[in-house]
């Protein structure tokens, strides 16, 4: 039995050493030459400190920022460590019943009389969506201007200025990242 026992344990211990060290310590070792920023998570610092992800989205509850996606990720929303969906589906009556009042806030909040962009009330299936449309910005221009002092038309240039367009001019959607947006407002000088 020994003699059956010994090349199994012997594959065992090798296979675990190549895929479980080799493997990842190469391909993280590639990663960290060929691109560093994004290996390490795509940090976004703002004077000399990291403040978030360009890759995870994280809360703003302030009516001076603008808001991203609600996230169903964890307890206090936007947790990485329990990143998932709501799990709830189409004709679930809780779904219905918090997206109708999202609705209800988003209207009152942002002062809006038509539609409500989507993406201000649905959550992303991961939960840390770090990115709106255009439209779900430029439905918040009112308010952030207001509650800054700062005229609509500078909120609006800031939105476009932060506008990523399709991959390739294909793939995806038009989207702006909401923590870059609200760097780049915080940079924004009242007239």
């Amino acid at each position: 039995m020994l003699r059956h026992l010994r090349p199994a344990l012997t594959l065992l211990a090798l296979l675990t050493l190549v895929t479980g060290v080799v493997y990842p310590l190469g391909i993280t070792s590639v990663a960290q030459l060929a691109m560093p920023a994004r290996a390490s998570g795509s940090m976004i610092e703002q004077d000399g400190r990291v403040v978030g992800s360009s890759l995870i989205g994280q809360s703003f509850a302030s009516p001076r920022y603008f808001h991203g996606r609600p996230s169903a990720a964890g307890q206090n929303s936007y947790d990485a460590a329990s990143s998932s969906g709501s799990n709830l589906g189409p004709t679930s009556k809780a779904l219905a019943d918090r997206i109708k009042g999202d609705v209800a806030k988003a209207k009152a909040e942002n002062a809006i009389d038509g539609p409500v962009p989507a993406d201000l009330v649905t959550a992303s299936g991961s939960g840390l969506d770090p990115d709106i449309s255009p439209a779900a910005a430029y439905a918040q221009v009112g308010r952030v201007a207001r509650e800054r002092g700062v005229p609509e038309d500078d909120v609006r240039r800031l939105i476009e200025a932060s506008v990523q367009g399709r991959l390739f001019g294909l793939i995806g959607e038009p989207r702006t990242n909401v923590l870059a947006l609200n760097i780049a407002l915080d940079a924004l000088k009242r007239p």
